[in-house]
C-alpha cells in the first residue's frame, strides 16, 4: 500500500513538473515570437527611413528633374515632329 502510494505522489510530482516545464516552453515561444515582431517591425521602420531619406536627398530630386525636363523636351520635339 506505501509503495502504491509513494508511487502515485511520485506520478503527481513528475506531471506538476512536466505542466510547469510547458507552460516555460510556452512562455518563451510567445516571447520568441513578440522579439521576431519587434525586430521585424524595426527593421521596416529602418527601410522606410532609409527610403524616405533616399528618396528626399537633393541628388535624387536634382535625377527626378532632370529627368522631368528630358520628357518634356522629348514631347516638345514629338508635337514639332507631328505637327
Amino acid at each position: 500500500m506505501r509503495l502504491f502510494l509513494a508511487v502515485a505522489v511520485l506520478m503527481l510530482a513528475f506531471i506538476a513538473y512536466t505542466e510547469a516545464q510547458e507552460e516555460t516552453m510556452e512562455q518563451k515561444f510567445t516571447q520568441f515570437g513578440e522579439r521576431v515582431t519587434q525586430v521585424g517591425q524595426d527593421l521596416a521602420e529602418k527601410a522606410k527611413t532609409a527610403f524616405d531619406s533616399i528618396h528626399n536627398s537633393e541628388a535624387m530630386t536634382k535625377t527626378r528633374d532632370w529627368f522631368a525636363e528630358q520628357l518634356e523636351a522629348l514631347k516638345a520635339k514629338v508635337q514639332e515632329i507631328s505637327q
